[in-house]
């Protein structure tokens, strides 16, 4: 289709395209429909969507207060310290009335989101007990965030290693060096939401004396800039994540149904924390006739 000059991407072009790539390619895994991820992901969207509209209330209720009261308001503010705050604006003049009147609907919006939050926080932490995940174990991981990596990933074992998965969420490093000079710059491809997951999960680690925030400070102490280090930091959650996740698969097909097979995983984490190691690779090369990690068999 390419070669003939047209360059036109079409339906019946990638229609044609995956009908070659589905009779041709061994190795393919099925689509499965699990209504548990689906109704998981539908409620972690919905729990995403008031968390911006918290924030984008907020940023209109900071900017109205900035101009009814000298100074404006703290960054940090909930819907109570801003109807404290109002309280004590009395203006005169009808611009500053309507002002008034809008942040009081603001704050009232702001009440109403964070009961919603409130209430689908409690349902999304239900949900996500009930699929016996264990990764709210790990440090900088909440209910959202181990909802978010079991929609998005799904089957766990579609990664051969920890670097795939590394490269799939945006973890893993880009070569970037040029002759003498060996270094990795950041990737921005992969799944965004991800890696948004683990950025949180690396801030978190580094707000507490916790061993990732000792893998950051021996990074900084090697001559790493604060963005490189948290870069490496990354990219080791990114492994204990994945080790996690592959646990989970092997427990949950050693007390289920069907057969097992054997596991042949890579990764050398065994806690949520980052330890010194190698795991600082790029992207993996070329990709290669390889089996697919397996789960180990029931004893």
């Amino acid at each position: 289709m390419f070669a003939t000059g047209q360059g036109r991407k079409t339906d019946a072009t990638d229609a044609h395209s995956i009908a070659l790539v589905g009779t041709r390619m061994a190795g393919l895994r099925p689509v499965v429909n699990d209504k548990q991820l689906a109704l998981l992901r539908i409620l972690v969207d919905r729990r995403r969507s008031l968390g911006e509209d918290h924030t984008r209330m907020v940023s209109q209720l900071h900017q109205l207060l900035l101009e009814l009261i000298p100074g404006g308001a703290k960054k940090s503010l909930s819907a109570a310290q801003a109807k404290a705050l109002l309280a004590t604006v009395r203006p005169r003049d009808g611009v500053g009335k309507t002002r008034r009147r809008v942040a009081a609907e603001l704050i009232g919006d702001l009440e109403r989101v964070y009961r919603r939050a409130k209430e689908a926080d409690k349902e999304l932490k239900e949900l996500v007990a009930s699929t016996g995940t264990t990764l709210k174990d790990l440090h900088g991981i909440g209910p959202s965030g181990a909802a978010r990596l079991l929609v998005e990933v799904g089957d766990i074992t579609r990664f051969p290693n920890r670097a795939h998965f590394a490269s799939w969420n945006g973890t893993a490093p880009i070569d970037a060096s040029s002759g003498e000079q060996v270094r990795h710059r950041l990737s921005r491809a992969g799944n965004r939401q991800i890696n948004r997951v683990l950025h949180i999960m690396a801030t978190v680690q580094l707000r507490s004396p916790t061993e990732g925030r000792a893998y950051f400070d021996r990074k900084k102490t090697s001559g790493k800039t604060s963005m490189e280090a948290m870069r490496a930091l990354k990219r080791r959650l990114s492994d204990i994540v994945y080790r996690q996740m592959i646990d989970d698969a092997t427990a949950a097909t050693a007390t289920g149904p069907g057969g097992h097979r054997e596991t042949t995983t890579d990764s050398s984490v065994t806690s949520s924390h980052p330890h010194a190691g190698s795991s600082e690779k790029s992207l993996p090369g070329p990709a290669t006739p390889q089996p697919r990690t397996t789960l180990a068999a029931a004893s």
